[in-house]
């Protein structure tokens, strides 16, 4: 995600703008729609049983 917006602000000519602040937002929303939370606790549940 980052190379991507990287390379889309770069192409639009935004070189002093940090790639962090614009996809940290689309990692949060890739996070909620993949259901993140319901994985880590599962993926914790069963290393524990």
């Amino acid at each position: 995600i980052d190379m991507v917006v990287s390379g889309i602000l770069m192409s639009m000519g935004m070189f002093m703008l940090p790639p962090a602040a614009i996809s940290l937002p689309f990692k949060l929303l890739l996070f909620i729609l993949v259901d993140g939370w319901h994985l880590i606790v599962k993926s914790l549940v069963e290393g524990f049983l």
